[in-house]
C-alpha cells in the first residue's frame, strides 16, 4: 500500500495550488477531484477538451495519480459523455481506478442498478475500474446496500471513506464485508458527533484497518482526505496523517 493525498484537501485552491501544497507536505502520490462544481478539474471541461486535460495530468510535479473523483453535474446522455471523457483520460494517464458519488439516498433501487451498470460498461471498455463512494445522504450510506450493489453490479467496487459508516445514521455497524469490494480508500479521523476530528481524537482504527485491508488482498493507496478546520494547522493534521500512515505501513 501506499499514501496519498486527495487535492479536495484544498478544494479552495486551484489544482495547480493544491498539488503545490502536496508537494511541500513531501506526498508522493495524488488523487485528483474532478467535480464540476469545483475548483480543480471539471468534466465538462474533459469532455471538452481532452488533450488539455491530459497535459494537465501529466504537469503533477513527479506525484503519481493514483485515482480521479468524479462527480458529473450533467443529466442524461451527457452525463454518460462527459464520464467516458473521464474514463479516456485516465486510459492516457494511466489511472485505474474513478470513484463516483452513488445516487441520492431515495433513488429506486434498480434505477441506480442501471445507472452504475452503465457506468462499468463504459469504465471497463477503457481498462478503468469504478468505485461508490461511501457517504451519508446517497444510497451508500447504508452498508448492505452497497453490498447488494456490488453484488448486483459485476465489477463495481467501493472507496471506503470509514467515516460515514462512524458518524452518520448507520453508526457502529459493521463494515468487514465491504472490505472485499473496496478499490479505493480515503481516511481522516472522525468521532461519533463529528464527521472530521483531529487526528488522534477519533474512532478510527488505522492499523486494525490496514490489517483486514491486507488480508483482503488490497495494496492499492490509502488517501489522505482532510478538510480544513477552525483554529487548526491544517498542514500540520495532514504531515501528521501521513506520517502515521507512513509508519503502520512500515
Amino acid at each position: 500500500m501506499i499514501v496519498a493525498a486527495s487535492t479536495e484537501c484544498f478544494s479552495h485552491l486551484s489544482l495547480r495550488d493544491a498539488i503545490t501544497k502536496l508537494v511541500d507536505l513531501e506526498f508522493s502520490s495524488v488523487e485528483i477531484s474532478m467535480h464540476e462544481h469545483g475548483n480543480h478539474l471539471k468534466p465538462s471541461a474533459v469532455a471538452a477538451d481532452l488533450d488539455q486535460a491530459i497535459d494537465i495530468c501529466l504537469n503533477t510535479r513527479r506525484l503519481d495519480i493514483v485515482a480521479f473523483s468524479v462527480d458529473c453535474a450533467a443529466e442524461g446522455e451527457e452525463f454518460f459523455e462527459q464520464f467516458d471523457a473521464c474514463c479516456k483520460l485516465a486510459r492516457a494517464t494511466k489511472v485505474v481506478t474513478i470513484t463516483v458519488p452513488s445516487a441520492e439516498f431515495g433513488t429506486p433501487f434498480n434505477e441506480e442498478v442501471e445507472r452504475l451498470r452503465k457506468l462499468v460498461y463504459i469504465a471497463e471498455t477503457h481498462g478503468v475500474r469504478v468505485s461508490i463512494k461511501s457517504q451519508t445522504g446517497r444510497v451508500s450510506e447504508d452498508p448492505d446496500t452497497v453490498g447488494v450493489l456490488c453484488n448486483n453490479v459485476p465489477g463495481l467496487g467501493l472507496t471506503l471513506d470509514p467515516s460515514h459508516y462512524i458518524c452518520g445514521p448507520h453508526a457502529g455497524r459493521n463494515i468487514d464485508r465491504l472490505l472485499k469490494y473496496v478499490h479505493h480508500v480515503q481516511l481522516r479521523d472522525t468521532s461519533k458527533e463529528e464527521l472530521q476530528v483531529r487526528i488522534g481524537q477519533g474512532e478510527i482504527e488505522y492499523g486494525k484497518l490496514i490489517s483486514q485491508l491486507r488480508k483482503e488482498g488490497y495494496h492499492r493507496a490509502l488517501t489522505v482526505d482532510i478538510k480544513p478546520m477552525d483554529d487548526v494547522d491544517h498542514m500540520g493534521e495532514l504531515r501528521k496523517m501521513r506520517l502515521l500512515l507512513e509508519s503502520l505501513l512500515l
